[in-house]
């Protein structure tokens, strides 16, 4: 179990006292959580399915094609039409469906328009439109916040693990050590990190899977990103050790890595956390701002970057995908913005101090 000290433990308290970095913690949280259950919201599958008195539930299980609903085909089983064929027949079958009926990669031609468009429509669920197949907008914008917040928090995994390290052991260990490894970080944080990414990006094998891509896109940006929070730990870390409380843990016997582990680095926490939420934030935009260019996630993945490109090309025939788009923009960037500055403001080191 992780113990945290009285002052981490008051600091909390202190960013639960400000009201909007809380509740917009929470809402970024609940909005995160509620995208991770996205199927059972916006799907085209069916959530239950009861067929002949016995239950089928498709969306988190097996597929099932139309041959075994009765409807003559071996492919997929539509469900739109499964649930309207029940009810014109008026039979004890029936169908749950989710509350948006389509997924972020299904083409619904229905009620498309000559350009491809479909405004936002009440009748036919897509409550923000669609984009030029015909694809959900908000289906896109939900599973698009998923992948986005996913790949922001394992960019912060990823960048705060290689510079917690590589920080930490040329402030501890000082010397040669300590000057050479500026050295080499100063050379790598001049590498032109957009090219970089560009070039690496656009040599990836096309036959990769989906996963890959986007794996390989998140490694390649924590490899040219990590730089800048290695200057902020190793200086913390040099500070600290200084400190009476280090020079007794030596005195004891206490190993370099359990000094690193169990005394200095509880108390550069306050480091860590102040840049988090603004981590999140750099990783959503530089994700965006890569599939705006065409050089971040995979087509056809649900992605804010290529809604914003689209409807950008398709300002005056689909207005509505470049303002839902960049309200759902906004307003995530907004919520990280208000939590980092209550961070920074609970953990400001004027308010309180691990040592005296």
């Amino acid at each position: 179990m992780i113990q945290l000290n009285p002052l981490t433990l008051k600091k909390l308290r202190r960013f639960r006292s400000i009201k909007r970095g809380y509740w917009s913690f929470i809402i970024l949280v609940s909005l995160y959580v509620f995208s991770l259950a996205g199927e059972l919201f916006v799907n085209k599958r069916a959530l239950i399915v009861s067929y002949d008195n016995e239950l089928f539930f498709p969306t988190y299980g097996k597929q099932y094609s139309g041959k075994q609903f009765g409807l003559g085909y071996e492919y997929e089983v539509d469900y739109r039409e499964l649930q309207k064929r029940f009810e014109e027949k008026e039979s004890r079958n029936w169908i749950l469906m989710p509350l948006i009926p389509y997924d972020p990669y299904e083409m619904d031609y229905r009620d498309a328009s000559s350009t491809g468009f479909s405004s936002p429509s009440l009748k036919r669920s897509h409550f923000c439109g669609t984009d030029k197949t015909e694809r959900d907008i908000l289906a896109r914008l939900l599973y698009g916040f998923r992948i986005a917040m996913t790949f922001a928090i394992g960019y912060l995994v990823l960048t705060y693990l290689i510079a917690i390290t590589i920080g930490s052991l040329m402030g501890y260990l000082g010397g040669k050590i300590d000057m050479l490894g500026l050295r080499f970080v100063e050379i790598w944080a001049n590498v032109p990190f957009l090219y970089m990414v560009i070039i690496l990006v656009s040599v990836m094998p096309g036959w990769w899977g989906v996963g890959w891509q986007v794996s390989s896109l998140l490694i390649i940006m924590v490899l040219f990103s990590w730089t800048g929070m290695t200057y902020y730990i190793r200086a913390s870390v040099y500070r600290e050790k200084s400190r009476d409380y280090i020079s007794a843990a030596k005195v004891i016997g206490a190993s370099p890595l359990r000094i690193i582990l169990k005394h200095l680095l509880p108390n550069v926490i306050s480091t860590l956390v102040t840049f988090a939420p603004f981590t999140i934030a750099a990783a959503i935009s530089s994700i965006t701002a890569l599939d705006f260019l065409g050089y971040g996630l995979p087509p056809p993945t649900p992605s804010w970057g290529e809604l914003l490109k689209q409807g950008v090309s398709n300002l005056r025939t689909a207005p509505w995908i470049v303002i839902y788009t960049v309200a759902s923009l906004v307003l995530t960037l907004t919520l990280v913005t208000f939590i980092g500055e209550a961070v920074r403001e609970a953990f400001d080191p004027k308010k309180f101090s691990t040592y005296e």
